[in-house]
């Protein structure tokens, strides 16, 4: 198969590609696409502190006021971490999952401005890594970092404004956020060998998104949604059809809900599957929770409802131990491209120790297991543990 790196990109909010393009999307006998899906990366505070090039520790929470302060919190419940790191170190065991099993499509939501301004939001957490230590996403080999979250603009809108320049200047597409409103509800585009990816974004309000950041036609900002809503379903939809063409794979990333907890509402199951009934929505790659949710296979096609965090520095903080955010999951989904269903889902229970992910120990596997396993019979299939790292669904026919 063809290197997806060695493919001339097609850059978000530009003219879609030419009709030789749409030629070999025509290929409906095409291989399925693997795809690599996380959740929130969060690179900034303590993490960017022990990088090669970290921005000056001052913060502004209402009871630390340096980043330092997490990593020796860090270091006081698990042991010394070592500083300063190369720009692989943060990834750990995930790089060899990433290299073995080779994804196509790479998405991850990034909680973090890459920016060196001093000018913040008064908003108690504000999350901030230095541009200089870009080097540290690229070496997972993310293609999309999404944007459309609620620590986009920590930094206010010239933090923003250098998250984008220097995203897109590494050679990083980027979703949900933008100069205007234009670039900001545009997809990220992909190319695959016969097709694209498309990547849109939004983020709710009910994960802590003020309205005031939403980008306008002359100002930058986020693509913001504020309800569950029929009329949310179908200007996405507008936007999807305006983009998508025969072959292609459409993401909807999506930031909502709140940081804790297993329930899961019952409008972002009806939003999510009416984004795949009438809204062109092959996946809904949904994520806030500071922990891995239950996840569903509708009518053949992946819903995520939380993925939970990737990359954090949480290690050594207190009051949600129950629910183990130091455990993540890596998303592998195959999917057709002829269908946009999934075909294959292997997920990776990771666990992030010193500051960098390793692969969790089984009877972690077997927690989470029983923490995301389907609740209800339309959240089918089974979930079964399938080796030594792995948690897998497998389908022999579409559902």
């Amino acid at each position: 198969m063809m290197n997806r790196h060695h493919l001339e990109s097609d850059q978000a909010n530009n003219t879609p590609s030419s009709s030789a393009g749409d030629v070999l999307a025509q290929n409906s006998r095409s291989a399925p696409v693997r795809m690599l899906l996380v959740g929130d990366v969060m690179t900034g505070r303590g993490i960017d502190q022990i990088l090669p090039h970290p921005s000056r520790p001052e913060i502004h929470e209402p009871y630390i006021n340096s980043a330092l302060e997490y990593v020796r919190l860090a270091e006081w419940a698990y042991g010394n971490i070592p500083r300063p790191i190369d720009e692989r170190y943060i990834w750990g065991d995930a790089l060899q999952e990433i290299a073995q099993r080779d994804p196509e499509v790479l998405i991850s939501n990034l909680e973090t401005a890459i920016t060196t301004t001093e000018q913040y939001e008064k908003k108690g957490i504000n999350y901030r890594m230095s541009p200089d230590n870009l080097a540290a996403l690229k070496s997972a080999g993310f293609d999309c970092c999404v944007l459309a979250n609620n620590h986009t603009l920590d930094w206010c809108v010239q933090g923003l404004r250098e998250t984008l320049n220097s995203l897109q200047g590494a050679g990083l597409h980027t979703a949900g956020a933008g100069k205007t409103i234009f670039e900001a509800t545009a997809p990220a585009i992909v190319p695959l060998e016969n097709g694209r990816a498309l990547i849109f974004a939004v983020g709710h309000t009910d994960s802590g998104i003020p309205d005031a950041w939403a980008a306008t036609e002359d100002r930058p900002g986020i693509s913001v949604l504020s309800d569950y809503t029929e009329a949310s379903v179908q200007r996405i939809a507008a936007r999807v059809a305006a983009a998508k063409r025969k072959g292609d794979i459409a993401v909807l990333s999506i930031h909502w809900g709140s940081n804790w907890g297993y329930d899961i509402d019952f409008r972002q199951v009806w939003f999510a599957r009416r984004l795949i009934d009438t809204g062109g929505i092959d996946i809904v790659h949904g994520h806030s929770s500071h922990h891995p949710k239950k996840c569903e296979i509708y009518k053949g096609h992946l819903i995520i409802y939380g993925c939970g965090d990737l990359i954090n520095d949480y290690e050594g903080i207190g009051g949600h131990e129950a629910y183990r955010p130091d455990l993540a999951l890596l998303y592998f989904p195959t999917i057709d491209p002829a269908t946009g269903c999934v075909t294959t889902l292997d997920l990776v229970p990771m666990q992030i120790r010193h500051y960098r992910l390793r692969y969790a120990q089984y009877n972690d596997a077997v927690w989470l297991k029983k923490k995301i396993k389907p609740q209800y019979p339309d959240f089918a299939p089974r979930l079964e543990i399938k080796g030594a790292h792995t948690l897998s669904m497998e389908f022999n026919q579409q559902i």
